[in-house]
């Protein structure tokens, strides 16, 4: 599927014999649910230093704490004058006053009920939590909720280098674990059936046996672009940890560019259901003369590329939420 060395070839394809959408081979006996469940219960098993995504980089200003819920553990995120992230409890130490709703002065957050100043240290019984920037997305270390041995840093998969890639998150939240998410993405045999809007041709090339080294699937897959043009491509999926999935262009356009899918605890909601957001990293790269511009225009590009992604997970997170409802029931086949 690559180009042959120093030819260029364009990036779209014309579908010669479209397949319509019913008459496509069906895949419910590769989709095998037990071996489903065993590359699930593999990524479970991996360790994580307890370290969990809360989201985009750029959602985290200079001027303004971000408030998050992890766990069941309520936070709040802001820069120091250095512009480093600080993180740590969500409730002021004093009398328990949100502080995502606080200001931030010079790097200092201002508790907005009588004036606590923590400027990322510890201070009056409130605690600084490990949290890291990396460049993309933002994570905290919670070693109560972990429950594992902690790490200093993340484990961040290997992106295109950010000077030359154009990047963008989205985040969405299900009523589910993220043991639903992570299957979900666990089973690509469902694109071309369940995403027909983006996902053609789609052929599962390569599956994970039982006690297989290399726990990944290999994809043959082309996006939909309009009418008849497509992107054809090659995919490689892993799960590096219990709650991330890693999809990774290995031949075709975009070579190395990869779509991060990490899925995070939020706690239960007033019906004791739990929930989890879905926060989702997109970085592009590609050696194509053209791609200079794209990054130039990514304040254009974002939105789009985060568009695209709400309609996949409008459809993805009901199969996740479907998923957790026949589970929670003892319903589900799988």
């Amino acid at each position: 599927m690559s180009p042959r060395p120093g030819r260029y070839r364009p990036p779209l394809r014309l579908r010669r014999s479209p397949v319509r959408w019913e008459r496509q081979r069906p895949t419910w006996r590769d989709a095998r649910p037990a071996l489903i469940a065993q590359a699930l219960k593999r990524a479970q098993a991996r360790p994580t230093g307890n370290w969990y995504v809360v989201g985009a980089s750029r959602d985290l200003r200079a001027d303004r704490p971000l408030g998050r819920t992890v766990a069941g553990r309520e936070l709040v995120l802001w820069r120091d004058a250095e512009g480093r992230p600080v993180a740590g409890p969500g409730a002021c130490p004093h009398l328990g006053a949100p502080l995502r709703d606080s200001p931030v002065r010079c790097g200092t957050l201002v508790c907005h009920w009588h004036g606590l100043a923590l400027d990322g240290s510890p201070s009056a019984g409130w605690e600084p939590w490990p949290v890291h920037d990396d460049g993309v997305l933002l994570w905290v270390r919670l070693d109560g909720s972990g429950g594992e041995e902690p790490t200093d840093v993340p484990r961040v998969p290997t992106r295109p280098a950010e000077a030359g890639a154009l990047s963008a998150v989205y985040t969405t939240v299900g009523v589910c674990e993220p043991e639903d998410v992570v299957a979900n993405r666990l089973d690509p045999w469902h694109g071309a059936w369940f995403h027909p809007y983006s996902f053609v041709d789609l052929t599962v090339v390569r599956a994970p046996g039982r006690a297989d080294e290399d726990d990944s699937f290999t994809v043959d897959v082309s996006f939909k672009v309009a009418g008849r043009l497509v992107v054809p491509v090659r995919a490689e999926f892993t799960a590096p940890g219990p709650r991330t999935v890693l999809m990774r262009i290995t031949e075709g356009e975009g070579v190395g560019s990869v779509v991060e899918t990490h899925a995070t605890p939020l706690g239960r909601d007033a019906l004791g259901r739990p929930r989890t957001a879905v926060v989702e990293a997109v970085v592009a790269g590609s050696g194509r003369r053209g791609f200079a511009a794209a990054r130039r225009a990514a304040p254009v590009l974002r939105p789009l590329i985060r568009t695209a992604a709400a309609r996949l997970w409008r459809d993805d997170l009901a199969y996740a939420e479907r998923r957790w409802e026949l589970r929670s029931t003892g319903r589900f086949p799988g």
